[in-house]
């Protein structure tokens, strides 16, 4: 890829980014506007910031990458990814909105009525947000690196101060332009180049690979390996090796690989004949420890199934947690309004997601080689100069480059947002607009020196594990809290520290290599299966023991969150010492 076109394609996303930020400062006026954009962001421009902040680059460049390893099994993520804003849409978007809340501890102790059950979901919500706040801008340095040459830290750092300015400078008002503008350039650079490649590809001669089918080396192609690999074939295969293979060392000799695993050491170079099948590789990082270029949960299918299920609870329940999904929804208007917001939402989301499934099919077939380097998710940016080539391909690479920038800050900007009000209103001591920017600072520097220190972090775990604790923590807090009036403050305390407490227990275990193979290295590495029961169980079987705890107020609370907004007014005080807050952090006075 050309690094001027890349370079500048990024320089100009982030100059429109500041300026369309520079334009929410400009009609910020109020802490409300600050905080929640006085509540009148419209469905239409609500569920395209939504889009943006939520499509982060685990989306635009790596599920593509997955498809190009493991084929269609990986259309669970996208498909995860969409059908949890269905769950959102029916159980939680109205009545999160109705809650008067600005921050899932707000509502927490809105319903609750407990300062205890706000310092754990504060916990929860710092480290949900932190997590994934991480391997953006570490995605961002290495996607940075690639492109333009530049050190590791460098992409994190433009990020950071990017979304720091656009934040601190004009707070949700701003990011709400951003996102927005932020969701369409990414659709748009997906958009676009895939019109040209797929008429490269119907254009093209040769034999067209099927979209389940194994993926082949479509020409003579030399790989030379980052890392230590373990190579799996289904059947003999002759390579042409040079360096360490099974403990021998070559010297260009032509070796034939029998059916089954062979390990293969750094800096070995691979020559492939035409047509030969490209072998499942696994990055040898010693036992239980997985990275995304590993199928699912080992070669056992039953294994696989298992891992199957998991990711599907934790995509589709975890939704709902993600402190930069629920805090949009204090935006809307009202309830009625938060809900077409959810529903436009699985509009743009689903619309988006039809797009990289695409790259990864037609980067099985004319990139094949990623699979084995271990840079799967540089497909998006590398097939337009395979496929194209010249000044157009050179050109739509750079498009998508600035379409991956544009998601480490869409996404990165959410987080920090939410992240920040929770700092601001439960951990700094002082409030009011000069203490949110001091919190903007401390939620960005926190996973930016860890992105610094940390120069390889897998976003598909720490992606994964974000959705996992989620849907172990919020989402029974959510729905219990919402649905259910027998929920007690100790049981809501309880179901989050198990449920959340051991998805993340589990998966840090897996990602330590301190769990055994086989089925507890499964049951660890994808725990939503089994945690997410536990959290709901928990919460629901303490609450039965503490009935006395039931808060004096959830009748009115209740009401409150299912009433429409103009039959809640009519309705009692909840007498929450929380619920104050909760509506107070969306009214405040003139900057």
């Amino acid at each position: 890829m050309n690094q001027t076109y890349a370079l500048t394609a990024v320089a100009v996303v982030v100059l429109v980014t500041v300026l369309v930020g520079a334009l929410g400062l400009r009609i910020s006026r109020t802490t409300s506007d600050f905080y929640v954009a006085s509540r009148t962001v419209g469905p239409r421009l609500n569920a395209a910031a939504i889009g943006g902040e939520y499509l982060s680059a685990a989306s635009f460049l790596g599920v593509a990458g997955l498809v190009l390893l493991q084929g269609p099994q990986m259309l669970w993520y996208p498909v995860g990814y969409t059908a949890g804003y269905l769950v959102l849409l029916v159980l939680v978007a109205a009545p999160l909105r109705r809650s008067g809340a600005y921050t899932l501890p707000d509502f927490a102790e809105a319903r609750l009525e407990s300062r205890a059950v706000r310092r754990i979901a504060v916990l929860f919500v710092l480290g949900v947000g932190w997590l994934y706040l991480l391997p953006q801008l570490q995605g961002a340095g290495l996607t940075l690196e690639i492109l333009t040459g530049a050190p590791h830290w460098a992409g994190g750092v433009v990020v950071a101060c990017v979304v720091t300015a656009a934040v601190a400078a004009g707070g949700m008002r701003s990011i709400t332009f951003v996102q927005a503008f932020q969701y369409w350039l990414k659709f748009t650079a997906l958009l676009v180049p895939a019109f040209f490649l797929l008429a490269a590809w119907a254009g093209d001669g040769a034999p067209r690979a099927s979209f389940d089918a194994p993926a082949v080396f479509r020409e003579y192609t030399a790989v030379t390996l980052a890392e230590d690999v373990r190579l799996s074939l289904d059947a003999p295969l002759t390579v042409t090796v040079t360096g360490q293979v099974d403990g021998r060392t070559y010297t260009g000799q032509s070796v034939t690989l029998g059916a089954g695993q062979h390990s293969v050491r750094a800096h070995a170079r691979l020559e492939f004949a035409p047509h030969s099948a490209v072998p499942e590789s696994r990055v040898e990082a010693g036992p239980g420890v997985s990275s995304w270029s590993e199928p699912m949960s080992g070669d056992r299918p039953e294994l696989r199934l298992y891992a199957t299920y998991g990711l599907i609870l934790a995509t589709f329940l975890g939704t709902m947690g993600l402190p930069h999904v629920a805090v949009r929804f204090y935006t809307s208007p009202n309830g009625r309004v938060a809900r077409r917001t959810t529903l436009v939402v699985l509009g743009l989301v689903g619309a988006f997601y039809l797009l990289p499934p695409v790259y990864g099919v037609l980067g099985r077939i004319y990139v094949p080689e990623l699979a084995l380097t271990g840079e799967a998710d540089a497909a998006v940016l590398v097939l337009p100069a395979r496929m194209v080539g010249g000044l157009a391909g050179e050109l739509l690479g750079a498009l998508l480059a600035g379409g991956a920038f544009a998601a480490f800050l869409s996404t990165a900007s959410g987080l920090t947002m939410a992240v920040a009000g929770v700092l601001h209103q439960d951990v700094l001591p002082s409030h009011g607009v000069r203490s949110f920017r001091i919190s903007v600072l401390v939620a960005i520097l926190v996973p930016l020196a860890g992105s610094v220190a940390v120069t390889e972090v897998p976003v598909a775990d720490a992606v994964g594990l974000a959705f996992a604790v989620s849907a172990s923590s919020f989402c029974p807090l959510l729905v219990l809290g919402i649905w259910w009036r027998g929920l007690t403050p100790p049981g809501a305390v309880a179901g989050l520290v198990t449920g959340g407490g051991a998805a993340l227990g589990a998966v840090l275990a897996t990602r330590a290599g301190l769990a055994p193979a086989g089925w507890a290295n499964t049951l660890l590495a994808w725990p939503a299966v089994w945690s997410v029961p536990l959290g709901f169980l928990t919460m629901v079987g303490v609450s039965m023991g503490t009935r006395g705890r039931i808060p004096p107020g959830t009748a009115a609370t209740l009401a409150r969150l299912h009433l429409p907004e103009d039959l809640a007014e009519s309705a009692p005080a909840g007498g929450a010492g929380g619920g104050g807050s909760a509506t107070t952090s969306g009214k405040g006075g003139a900057l």
